[in-house]
């Protein structure tokens, strides 16, 4: 997978085809494997304070701890802040939560409330033939709809967001059983390993549907339109969250 420090909007032109292109794009969004890792680190440390000590108040120091080291290495290496959010913020709603409730397996709660929404949102958005795929994709590169009026676009960005879809389900069905049954340390397991594994996962089945076509570059009106963004030096949306 490509490096997730590299502009989102590097350019269609050094791809020959669309799928090539939206694989790249795809990566970046998810801020590569190092951004899978930093997702559920905070959580790991959590899950074993926890664990260990059955002190609540530690488990919460060592999840904000391991998150303010992840976010902080990021700025050190002045990488874009969004980066430094996707560590930072799932780990304070979960410790705020868990905070005011008193309950360790209530940390566990925005995470399966966010996918569970993610998820009907994702299949509501396929019904509608705006995938969601499209508009994340579209909005990296600044154009959320030029994807729209294509039907093969619409047709791959469907498939790309079922994937996801079912991501999203199988960690809320794995995940609200172990919660309502107070299993801590098995959610806990289950955050790692329905998180960068499964993701992984479903990025290699991504990438495997991507790999069946071969649009032109220049058939797409989204890469056309990126194009066109970036000969007029509109800058990027990584330039403009620095």
């Amino acid at each position: 997978m490509t490096d997730p420090t590299a502009s989102v909007a590097t350019g269609p032109r050094q791809f020959r085809y669309v799928e090539e292109w939206v694989r790249h794009e795809v990566g970046q969004a998810l801020g590569g494997p190092r951004g899978m890792i930093e997702g559920a680190l905070p959580f790991v440390a959590f899950t074993l304070t926890w664990v260990f000590g059955q002190d609540l108040l530690r488990a919460i120091i060592a999840a904000v701890a391991v998150a303010v080291v992840l976010a902080v290495a990021r700025l050190v290496q002045r990488q874009p802040i969004r980066y430094v959010l996707q560590a930072v913020v799932p780990t304070v709603v979960a410790v705020v939560v868990a905070a005011r409730t008193g309950r360790a397996e209530d940390a566990f709660v925005p995470g399966i409330l966010y996918n569970a929404a993610l998820a009907a949102v994702a299949i509501i958005t396929i019904a509608v033939r705006r995938p969601l795929f499209g508009f994340v994709i579209g909005a990296a590169l600044g154009d959320a709809l030029s994807w729209a009026g294509d039907k093969g676009l619409v047709r791959m960005m469907s498939k790309l967001t079922a994937v996801m879809a079912a991501s999203y389900t199988i960690r809320v069905v794995v995940q609200l059983p172990l919660y309502l049954a107070d299993q801590v340390l098995l959610l806990g397991i289950a955050k790692v390993a329905l998180g960068w594994p499964l993701l992984i996962a479903a990025l290699a089945v991504i990438g495997l549907l991507l790999s069946r076509g071969r649009t032109p570059i220049e058939d797409s009106p989204l890469a056309q339109a990126a194009l066109r963004k970036q000969d007029e030096g509109e800058p990027t949306v990584e330039e403009q969250q620095r």
